[in-house]
């Protein structure tokens, strides 16, 4: 049967247009239902026929009952296409859930394609609006159901739209609200995590709150996005993303392009229930208002408290330094900052999450029909206290669960949000057996296998992936079908291929990384192998341990450039001079054999050892001269030479227990395959966007404000260096004549000048002017990621451009489509920055765990002074944190600090200390509020 649907559109030019679309209907669309007799006897089935009753839910409901649906105690569901469709329109996190547990053979959700059904197609009608059309449709397709099983099994419509349920009920059907529903399975802790409808929905009939009301409002109402949208064309509003301060969780900041700078928001009020992460509208405050105040150390006992921490990489890591510390500490007077402080007054997108952390402790209550209100505190301090309410307050106590968002109100000075699980108990690490770790993590199997190992850190690794946003579920069925049959070989048609060069008579080998494998011959466009690497944007690297992006068939195996194995490739080719002019640039898909896949360790090793000299090896050396020749022209671009401190550990093989830890060496061969990879990442970009200049994927570093190089040029000027930071040329010259007698003096002031810098980020060309393609750090006009498509989703999409400007590949339709090329670059640089958060949470556990048996006394280095004590790095271990000078909770005592040369003083004596001040600290593990360790520095 056929049908026609049309619909109107805007062009590019602005025209409007008609366009009319063919719609099959078809009738060998089935139930899924077990026992059903009427469906063809080979359909899917999965609903049991031990049903109470068949579920079908709407949209509102997938969309804010997800975790309830996840909850085990939830079968027998019917998806509907037209809900799913919706879902995935609103919100494509919740339709990857919602998907995943559709094509889990495990639970029973079965997806009836009701729009291309005979029976259950509704025809708009005219003046409806699509809500209430796709309404209609989800009634039709229960009546449907209900006349379908004639009785055999109740049909139950889900939903918490009062309109929907009086209509279904007026038509004949049987509906109740979410609530409802789950208080029939007589199971109480289901009932926490049901969502509160907002005040549109049906009431929750047994979630009142019994508290006293509270009338107060606390917070200004978001302005409509009408108003913000006409704000914004003004620029009364200024539109960014809002990042909460990891050190100080009552201080943000919003990036604001049309303004030029960073926006400084201060205080719970003038974030107005905005989250980390929120789009929002922004207005500036009075200039009057742009008052600076003196900088501590925050207490244990406030939310404000500074722990120690891995030694930032940018400036997105680092503690903002937005206030200037008086001359002295008496002073009261406050500063007006050159930096712009506004308020929030809209929130444009939502970045809410799951977070994990704990209740705080209170006692049981008596009455309230078994209902208690608990606070929860996330072990992110960026996340504000999150209200629950619970019915299971006592199970609940001393456990490390995770608690979803769901509102805020303005009368309410947290944010209301429900139980979602449990992760485990609080400091009762033996208790952590393979079955709860395995029932409560949803881990792939590698990461399931890794924490039965790792038991005693179980929770907290848990926790690292969770505050994180890392998907650690495994690969689904759908996505494992996409893989090449193992063993995998290199085919004949491979061979045959006039698109793809036969390198295997060249002499080729890899030095980890990069493995340019040609994953796009194995990840095609729009498959779920593929949807699912662009979900996860990239692997995830923690100590000991990888999540991958792709399965590890492709990343082990068949995308592996192994030594003596067959592998197609993906080549750019240069012709060089022996002074690494290059002649000539190609392009291919290709098959190698590699006659040697080497470590950095191993390349160096070879390099170094004089008495060989094979051709490997001397194809090593002469890569190693031409590097060091693309390195020194580098540089003189203006490219940066930064440093940081990046740790790592040695691992007990068995207890997966942190025996060692040190500083990672950079040898001459890690800096030689750099230069090769950004030299293939700058060709590749020059080429791709020179056959595609509006779709393009690539990479830029936004040059640092001046504000952001401040701390560095203060610490700088205070030990008499004059930097130049008009440019990056500029900025790495300074840096290299950045000497003093101290051999470490010079990376110290590099590790300064990192954490000034902003993180690099993707981007589609078609949305910025060509000046702002600028990469800061590497001098250079044009960037992207090409050289590690199994680990990055990035360079799947690169793969696929530089193969359709060589016209051996179709560019993907979705390459015509700029927003949705956007929300990839965006889900890139989410993902990207996640990764590396969890990165380093990682290591901090563990650092955690290192010291927790070892006490130790070292050497620091200050790198900032404040009113009560300054912040030290500790070289060795390459973390950061807090030195007090006075009793804490007291606000500087007799202490001077001179801002000028940076340094602080007791009065009366000769006692100082200085910035970049080398002291010696006892690091030991203390545990100052019940199951939160710290590691502890302290002055000797």
């Amino acid at each position: 049967m056929l049908q026609s649907k049309s619909f109107v559109k805007k062009t590019k030019q602005g025209r409007i247009q008609k366009v009319v679309r063919e719609h099959y209907l078809r009738d060998d669309i089935y139930c899924g239902f077990v026992p059903c007799s009427a469906c063809d006897a080979a359909a899917e089935r999965k609903l049991d026929a031990a049903a109470a009753a068949i579920l079908v839910v709407d949209t509102n409901v997938v969309l804010h009952q997800i975790d309830l649906l996840e909850n085990p105690a939830i079968e027998d569901v019917v998806l509907l296409s037209v809900v799913l469709d919706e879902v995935k329109n609103k919100n494509l996190a919740v339709f990857n859930r919602i998907k995943a547990l559709c094509t889990n053979k495990a639970r029973r959700f079965y997806v009836f394609a009701n729009e291309q059904h005979r029976d259950t197609y509704v025809k708009d009608m005219v003046g409806e609006s699509s809500n209430d059309r796709n309404d209609r449709a989800i009634r039709v397709a229960a009546r449907w159901y209900q006349s379908h099983l004639g009785g055999s099994v109740k049909v139950l419509l889900i939903t918490n739209d009062r309109d929907n349920k009086r209509k279904a009920i007026e038509e004949g059907l049987n509906a109740e609200t979410v609530e409802s529903y789950v208080r029939s399975l007589a199971q109480p802790g289901l009932l926490d995590l049901v969502v509160v409808p907002t005040s549109g929905d049906v009431t929750m009939e047994d979630v009142e709150d019994h508290r006293p009301s509270k009338k107060k409002v606390i917070y200004s109402e978001h302005k409509p996005m009408s108003e913000i949208t006409s704000g914004l064309r003004c620029g009364i509003y200024h539109q960014g993303k809002l990042r909460v301060n990891r050190y100080n969780p009552f201080e943000a900041y919003v990036g604001s392009e049309s303004i030029g700078d960073e926006i400084v928001i201060r205080g719970r009020s003038n974030m107005n229930r905005a989250f980390d992460g929120d789009i929002v509208a922004v207005e500036l405050l009075p200039q009057d208002q742009w008052h600076e105040s003196k900088s501590f150390i925050a207490d244990d006992d406030e939310e404000e408290e500074e722990d120690v921490h891995l030694v930032p990489n940018s400036a997105d890591d680092a503690p903002r330094n937005t206030s200037s510390t008086q001359s002295t500490v008496g002073s009261s007077a406050p500063s007006v900052s050159s930096r712009p402080l506004g308020r929030v007054v809209g929130i444009i997108k939502r970045n809410w999450n799951s977070y994990c952390g704990s209740l705080q402790p209170m006692p049981m209550p008596a009455g309230s029909g078994g209902v208690a209100h608990a606070l929860f505190v996330s072990k992110d301090r960026r996340i504000p206290k999150i209200r629950i309410q619970t019915r299971q307050l006592e199970n609940l106590l001393n456990k490390r669960i995770v608690v979803a968002v769901d509102s805020w109100d303005v009368l309410s000075r947290y944010p209301s949000g429900h139980y979602v699980r449990t992760i485990g108990d609080i400091g009762d690490k033996e208790t952590e057996t393979e079955a709860r770790i395995l029932k409560f993590t949803a881990a792939s199997s590698a990461v399931a296998t890794y924490l039965t190992k790792f038991a005693c850190k179980s929770i907290l690794l848990m926790v690292v992936l969770i505050e994180n946003d890392i998907n650690t579920r495994p690969f689904s069925t759908q996505v494992l079908a996409c893989l090449p049959p193992l063993p995998w070989t290199l085919s004949p048609e491979d061979l045959a291929n006039p698109n793809r060069q036969d390198l295997r008579h060249v002499r080729v080998f890899s030095v980890d990384p990069p493995d340019i494998a040609d994953v796009t011959n194995f990840v095609h466009p729009g498959t779920p192998l593929d949807e699912e690497a662009a979900q996860r944007g990239t692997s995830v690297y923690l100590v000991g341990q990888r999540i991958d992006m792709l399965p590890k068939p492709l990343t082990e195996d068949v995308c592996s450039l192994r030594a003596d194995v067959e592998r197609l490739a993906f080549s750019v080719i240069w012709e060089m001079t022996p002074d690494a002019d290059i002649i000539s640039t190609r392009y291919t898909k290709s098959v190698i054999k590699s006659c040697a896949a080497m470590s950095y360790v191993e390349a160096q090793a070879r390099m170094d050892d004089s008495r060989l000299v094979d051709p490997l090896t001397v194809d090593l050396r002469n890569l190693n001269s031409l590097a060091k020749i693309m390195r020194q022209r580098r540089c003189e671009r203006g490219a940066l030479t930064l440093a940081s401190a990046e740790v790592k550990f040695e691992i007990d093989s068995e207890t997966h227990d942190p025996l060692d830890i040190g500083i990672y060496q950079i040898r001459e061969a890690n800096q030689m395959i750099e230069e090769f990879m950004l030299a293939a990442n700058i060709s590749v970009a020059e080429k791709i966007l020179k056959h595609f200049p509006l779709c393009s994927l690539l990479r830029r570093h936004p040059s640092p404000t001046k504000e952001m190089l401040e701390p560095l040029l203060r610490t700088a000027s205070s030990v008499g260096l004059n930097l130049d930071v008009s440019s990056s040329k500029a900025l790495a010259e300074s840096l290299d004549n950045a000497k003093r007698d101290d051999p470490y003096f010079n990376k110290l002031i590099r590790i300064l000048a990192t954490r000034c810098m902003t993180q690099a980020v993707y981007f589609c060309s078609g949305d910025l002017t060509f000046s702002e393609y600028y990469h800061y750090g590497l001098a250079a006009s044009l960037y992207t990621h090409f050289t590690s498509p199994i680990r990055r989703y990035a360079d799947v999409v690169v793969h696929r451009l530089l193969a359709a400007a060589l016209e051996i590949a179709k560019l993907p339709p979705l390459f015509q489509d700029g927003p949705q090329l956007t929300g990839i670059a965006d889900n890139l640089n989410y993902r990207h920055r996640n990764a590396q958060m969890a990165s380093r949470a990682s290591v901090e556990l563990h650092t955690l765990i290192y010291f927790r048996t070892r006490p130790t006394d070292t050497e620091a280095r200050i790198v900032k002074i404040k009113a009560n004590g300054f912040i030290v790095f500790v070289p060795k271990f390459g973390i950061e944190g807090p030195i007090y000078l006075t009793p804490k909770g007291d606000k500087g005592g007799d202490w001077v600090v001179d801002e000028v040369h940076q340094r602080v003083t007791k009065p009366g004596t000769n006692i100082s200390y200085a910035v970049l001040q080398t002291v010696r600290i006892h690091m030991e593990v203390v545990e100052p509020q019940p199951h939160r360790p710290k590691l502890q520095l302290t002055l000797i």
